[in-house]
């Protein structure tokens, strides 16, 4: 008897990461928009906990969206058909890169190290 090659295993959670532009703060989340890791250098601190809070905000919707992007991946590396994946509403390469640009046009990190006097 031969044996079937058995498809590619699925895990449970798709994680990915994302950094601001000055790299500087990073998070990683699940393909369900969980953060499972944060991190920031002290130095984010003089731009204000609400800033810091939506960039971290920002981060986690990049990092999902991403994570999302790769599940369907594996997915259809396993088999599973494109409809299927529609359905469960996980965005295509191409989907994924037009809400990443779309996240990134609402990029809430400072652009100046200047303050306002």
């Amino acid at each position: 008897m031969t044996e079937q090659p058995q498809p590619p295993a699925v895990p449970n959670v798709t994680v990915a990461a994302s950094s601001n532009r000055s790299g500087t703060i990073s998070v990683r989340a699940t393909d369900q928009g969980m953060p499972v890791e944060i991190k920031f250098e002290r130095s984010e601190y003089r731009y204000g906990a609400q800033t810091l809070a939506d960039e971290i905000l920002r981060l986690t919707k990049r990092s999902a969206v991403a994570a999302r992007a790769r599940r369907r991946e594996l997915l259809a590396e396993a088999g599973m058909p494109a409809d299927i994946l529609d359905r469960l509403k996980l965005p295509t390469r191409q989907d994924a890169v037009d809400e990443l640009d779309r996240i990134d046009d609402a990029d809430t990190g400072p652009t100046s190290w200047m303050r306002p006097v």
